[in-house]
């Protein structure tokens, strides 16, 4: 005899109830799970940081980290060991992430959590403008913390990194100093004659050649000597390249 339809109702509202109940159980592991990863992403970065930090400035960076969160979206198989590591090509500087990855599991998964890596530290920041190709002298610039990872550019921490050097684009006041914002002087062109001085292994040379390429304060020139042979050194000024023996 078909059972009566309050009867069906309240078998129909207790299956509802039952599953809402399990539904909610679920999401409430979920997010335990994500919680779980998003802790060991966090216990991985904090050793990573101390050899991801730079150790040429003044002072010890002072590291802040911004921990993102896993895609919610995200539907992970159950896992017996899961595997903190820093991607490929990754680095723990500015915005980066963490991988996450099951290692031993009956389904193999490989997600990531986002970071952003703040260090701060003192840097030296310009207090006027500066045109491109104008010489960076020390009154140009003071000391100010700022944060070093906003760029990927290393920071210039000491003067004689960039008072001599040359503006390589118009610099606005209030940039702190980066390696991609200054290049060497030209000591001199291509074609123009230079002395050669060596020193090692107990003995000394010097020669005068011809340059064959253009020659920038610190950097390596080829030198063309009288005899034909073609030598690389460090240019030290308007008429010297160095050359190590």
């Amino acid at each position: 005899m078909p059972k009566p339809l309050s009867s069906l109702l309240s078998l129909l509202n207790a299956r509802l109830l039952a599953w809402a109940a399990l539904v909610l159980c679920s999401g409430q592991t979920l997010a335990s799970d994500a919680a779980a990863l998003e802790k060991m992403a966090h216990d991985f970065l904090t050793p990573a940081l101390a050899e991801a930090l730079p150790k040429d400035g003044a002072s010890p960076l002072r590291a802040e980290v911004v921990m993102g969160s896993l895609d919610a979206r995200l539907k992970l198989a159950p896992c017996n060991r899961v595997e903190a590591h820093l991607p490929k090509g990754s680095r723990l500087w500015g915005r980066s992430r963490i991988g996450l990855r099951c290692v031993d599991g009956p389904s193999r998964w490989n997600v990531f959590v986002p970071v952003i890596v703040k260090a701060w530290g003192p840097a030296w920041v310009l207090k006027r403008a500066v045109s491109a190709g104008d010489t960076l002298a020390q009154e140009d610039a003071e000391i100010a913390e700022i944060d070093w990872a906003e760029q990927r550019s290393g920071v210039l921490a000491v003067p004689e990194r960039w008072v001599g050097q040359l503006a390589a684009f118009p610099l606005t006041p209030g940039l702190a100093l980066r390696e991609n914002m200054v290049r060497a002087p030209q000591a001199f062109a291509p074609g123009a004659h230079v002395r050669v001085i060596g020193e090692g292994g107990g003995f000394s040379i010097s020669a005068t050649g011809r340059s064959l390429t253009a020659g920038l304060v610190g950097e390596t020139a080829r030198v063309k000597l009288p005899g034909g042979r073609v030598v690389t050194g460090v240019v030290r000024d308007a008429q010297t390249v160095e050359m190590a023996l």
